[in-house]
């Protein structure tokens, strides 16, 4: 997954402008930090600033399960002094990370040597007070705080609260509250595992705190719904305070309507009246004033709905896309196959489709529209439904919260693609 961090003013800090953290879409274990190039005519070009290993392999064996080291999510929390701080989860472990810069080193220790052995004390005759020397810029990622063995099912979604001091964490049938300090037990606020296995119909696959208010959050299930709580209206939130749902139209019903139906991400939008779920073929935007049906829809690839079955043969149709908007909220971005990438306006519901390969993105290379042809004939730049490469996918996308640059993560490339500079 991929996720932007941004500050007004400010990005890693004074020298830096903004920074993005990555983890690629297949099965890797480690975390990739990218700098922005401090030089106004390369912005948006970004440089590696980090690499370090998030989780490793474990084993459980009272149940007899092997724990992979891939990572699931990546969330920063807000900068609060010149260090940076982020969650990251595999399927059963959190873990927060301390990124720091360090660009000094102390020389002229008493007991030490300046290869670092140990002096013979008796050969100490004067005190001597370290200074500070200047020393290569060395960025260290270490693990502060490991927030285990809180969740029966694997962990689908991590969500730092408004409050800066608590955040979610969300498997299949469970959503669980932390506090950042506190490391040995979390708050179960939801639960909606049936006393009777046999009699579970939907599970939970997504879940976000509200960007303004600490006691609000959603969480969205397999069924295609959407539940917003409230906090303060009891320590268990399994009684909703609002159901977001989109009637089904009963002549369009099919064998795949459900999978089909399931949401596999919800983000609010920056200025929490609205928010986006995103299912299988298309993409919603939510006003939380109304909820039977949702007041905009974006189709993402509707032309393949009519591969719904050779899909389901393939397993594609169980892929998990995610979503997000720009700084403004006025459009929004999410991803496709053959390494395409949707981006939509919501003001001239004007709609484009991008490609994300090597061949296009040279630097200063310009992405052409691209189009998808359901017919017999296509034109010359059109591409047909049935030449779409399934295996190339974009599941992760992120929008920069200031600025017109996007990264989208397509198999094991990361691409950053921004505005036109006139």
């Amino acid at each position: 997954m991929i996720g932007c961090y941004g500050k007004k003013g400010t990005g890693l800090n004074s020298k830096h402008n903004t920074c993005l953290i990555s983890k690629f879409v297949t099965q890797c274990t480690s975390t990739f930090l990218f700098q922005c190039k401090n030089r106004p005519h390369l912005r948006g070009e970004y440089n590696v600033y980090s690499t370090f290993q998030s989780h490793e392999p474990e084993f459980d064996y009272l149940k007899s399960l092997e724990i992979e080291e891939k990572i699931n999510k990546i969330r920063w929390l807000p900068q609060q002094n010149s260090a940076h701080f982020l969650l990251s989860t595999n399927d059963k472990t959190i873990k927060l990370w301390k990124i720091g810069e360090r660009d000094k080193r102390a020389e002229g220790y008493n007991l030490k040597d300046e290869d670092g052995r140990l002096r013979d004390p008796f050969r100490i005759t004067s005190l001597r007070v370290p200074v500070l020397m200047p020393m290569d810029l060395m960025v260290e990622a270490s693990p502060r705080r490991v927030f285990a063995n809180a969740h029966t099912y694997h962990i689908n979604s991590i969500s730092v609260n408004s409050d800066h001091q608590t955040y979610l964490s969300a498997d299949d049938l469970r959503i669980n509250l932390w506090h950042l300090e506190i490391t040995d037990r979390s708050f179960n606020i939801v639960d909606i595992k049936p006393a009777n296995m046999e009699e579970l119909t939907e599970v939970i696959t997504a879940a976000e705190c509200h960007p303004n208010q600490c006691n609000v959050f959603v969480y969205s299930s397999s069924k295609g719904t959407i539940r917003l709580c409230d906090m303060r209206t009891a320590a268990l939130c399994d009684r909703h305070t609002k159901f977001f749902e989109e009637p089904e139209d009963p002549s369009s019903r099919s064998f795949f309507s459900e999978i089909i139906s399931s949401i596999s991400d919800v983000k609010f939008s920056h200025s929490g009246r609205y928010m986006m779920t995103r299912d299988y073929l298309s993409v919603k935007v939510w006003d939380l004033n109304m909820e039977n049906r949702p007041v905009e829809t974006y189709q993402v690839h509707e032309y393949l709905r009519s591969k719904l079955c050779s899909l389901y043969e393939n397993d594609c149709i169980f892929d998990k896309f995610e979503c997000c908007w720009n700084g403004s909220d006025s459009a929004i971005m999410t991803g496709s196959y053959n390494n395409f990438f949707r981006m939509f306006d919501r003001n001239t519901r004007k709609d484009i489709t991008l490609e994300a390969s090597r061949e296009s993105s040279k630097p200063r290379a310009t992405l052409k529209p691209r189009k998808v042809s359901t017919g017999g004939k296509r034109k010359k730049d059109e591409i047909s439904v049935d030449s779409l490469d399934f295996n190339k996918k974009i599941l992760h996308t992120a929008w920069h919260p200031k600025e017109n640059v996007i990264a989208v993560a397509a198999t094991n490339n990361l691409y950053i693609f921004q505005d036109k500079i006139n």
